[in-house]
This record gives structure tokens, sequence and C-alpha cells, in this order.
């Protein structure tokens, strides 16, 4: 079994290709190393898995937002199934480079769904966000929920997604799994998100700024629970049986929220950090940013009664193992 994994240099990309990997499965996967944060990180990923799996992984240097390049680069691999990880992220760059989610997250979605309507694939799965249930009051997020009502030009390219990947279920009846990720955390994770970024201000000694006074709500996922929603996702491939399905479609397509089912407060979130670097943080109090929501709360009902997807990982744990791999990994690094 050959999976393409898209995003491979991405922080869930390579965790998912290692588990793949681990397994026994063979991956081939492309980046195109944005420098959106460190190219260095996402040349360390693609290094680690090189080094520990050989000729078992395989990686292409390519934009998939570029349908020319994609093709080239894929016309001699055979591909069973898709796992479509790679994307413009972040909430507050939307702000900044929209061109670039148009580019990755709409473009490179398309071509994603073309290659997977002219290769035959078996299953596609693909990233979407907790984004697109915008400011919502009512939790928690249940998948059977509107979400038209985005706040972010990020959230609004990933509901466009769903309903892209929606019209190709419906006239090709490609077999997808469209996955809501809440605040993924852990080690390799992302330099531009919180728990990085506050980790690395308190072990420097430097102030970190916590938005909308510290009063906001996440429903913090930890990798491994990350990995094992999304493996579980991709061996189970939704039936074409005109049934209706989680996201209310009756194609062989489905949506899933991926979380933890636990939100927990900006300032718990510190504290585990604070703990797990024996340092206080100094904390720089600022109003709500553009586009940020004040809370997500994953339901996990449709993914835990067809999957049996289940998370066992709490902050308490996750924390320190994020903290330990990057004092003693990465800030240790040749």
């Amino acid at each position: 079994m050959k999976t393409l994994i898209t995003g491979a240099a991405g922080f869930i990309g390579m965790h998912v290709a290692d588990e793949l990997l681990k397994r026994g499965d063979h991956v081939v996967g492309i980046d195109n190393f944005t420098p959106y944060y460190s190219l260095d990180l996402k040349r360390a990923r693609i290094a680690n898995l090189a080094a520990r799996y050989g000729d078992q992984f395989a990686f292409k240097d390519v934009d998939f937002g570029d349908a020319n390049a994609l093709a080239q680069v894929l016309a001699d691999v055979t591909i069973d199934r898709i796992v479509h990880l790679g994307a413009q992220p972040g909430v507050r760059y939307s702000l900044e480079n929209p061109a670039a989610y148009i580019h990755s997250n709409i473009s490179g979605h398309v071509n994603i769904l073309e290659l997977a309507r002219h290769r035959t694939i078996s299953h596609l799965v693909y990233a979407s966000s907790s984004s697109v249930y915008g400011m919502r009051a009512d939790t928690p997020f249940r998948v059977a929920d509107r979400a038209d009502t985005p706040i972010s030009l990020y959230a609004a390219t990933k509901r466009a997604d769903e309903l892209m990947s929606e019209t190709y279920a419906h006239l090709f009846r490609i077999p997808q799994t469209g996955l809501r990720f809440f605040t993924v955390y852990g080690p390799w994770g992302r330099p531009d998100m919180a728990v990085w970024k506050f980790t690395e201000a308190v072990l420097q000694g430097r102030p970190i700024d916590v938005y909308n006074q510290g009063d906001m709500l996440r429903d913090f996922t930890f990798i491994d629970d990350i990995v094992n929603g999304v493996v579980l996702a991709l061996d189970h491939p939704p039936e074409d049986d005109k049934r209706e399905k989680p996201g209310g479609f009756t194609t062989p397509h489905r949506l899933y929220n991926i979380g933890n089912n636990l939100p927990e407060q900006l300032t718990d979130l510190i504290r585990a950090i604070e703990a797990a670097c024996d340092r206080k943080a100094e904390i720089n109090l600022l109003p709500m940013q553009d586009g940020d929501v004040y809370q997500t709360f994953a339901d996990i009902h449709d993914i835990s009664r067809d999957l049996g997807f289940a998370p066992t990982t709490p902050m308490a744990v996750g924390i320190p193992a994020f903290v330990d791999w990057y004092r003693e990994d990465w800030l240790k690094r040749p």
C-alpha cells in the first residue's frame, strides 16, 4: 500500500508519515518548503523520516498548487491513497497574504481532487479545521452545526475545501474524509502556535503575548491522538451506500471533528508550561486579535462511534512531552 502525503514536511504530515511507515506502508511525501516558518525545522522533519526509513519513504519537492509541476513529479509514481495535509496555515497571516491561501488551499485542493479523480484513488483524507465553526457561542462544536460564518480567510478556504470535496464525491464518487482538527500540539510542532511560542519565551525569560486578557478556551489536542484519528479514518473509507454520513452528505464523503473533547483556558496552558519549564512566565495581556475565536470545543461523537477514536493524552502529559523534546532534542540539535 502506497500513500501520498502532502505537507510531509509539516507538523502533522511528518507524524502521519512516521506512523504509516512504522507499520510497513510505503509513503511518498511532497512539500515545497514555504518560508511561513523555520525551513530548518521542515527540513529536519524530512531528514528524520529519510534517515529512519530509507527507500520505504520517497520525498518530492513540489508545489501542489502548481498543477503542471504536480503532474510531472508524480507521472511515474503509483499511489493508492492520499492524505492531504498540505496547506497555507494560520489565521492571522491570512490578513497579510491572502493570495497564499487561495493558491494553496483553493487551487491546491482542486489539484489534489483532480489527482484523486484521474488516479482512481481508493480514499482521500484531507485536513479541514475547527476554524470553520467561526465565533460560535454554543458548544461543543458538532459536525452537524452550520459552518457558513467564517471570520478569517483561512477558515473560509477550509470550508470551501469541504464543499469542493463534496462536489467531487458527488460527480466522481471519490471516497473522502474531511478532518476538522482542533489546536494540535506536541513534539516537532509549529513555532507559530502558542505552545511553542510560550515555551520558547518562558525558557528565554521573555514576556509572552496573551490575547483577550487570557480569557480564551481551546480544545488542545496532542499529536499522537491526532495521528491515531487520521490513520483510523484512512483505513476505513466511507461507503458509497447513499446513506447520510457525518456532514450531512449521502455521497462517499464524511466530515469528522478530531479534538481532545476538553476545552481549557489559555491560562491553564501557561501554568502547565511554567510547571514543565520550572520557570514563571512574564505575561503581556492584550485585546482579542482580528480573526481569532473565543473558544473551540470538539464534539467527537461521530468519529468515536464510527471509528472508535478516543483521545488519551491530557495536557498534564502532552505539555511536558513537548517541553522535553524542545529542550533535549530541538535546542541541542547539531
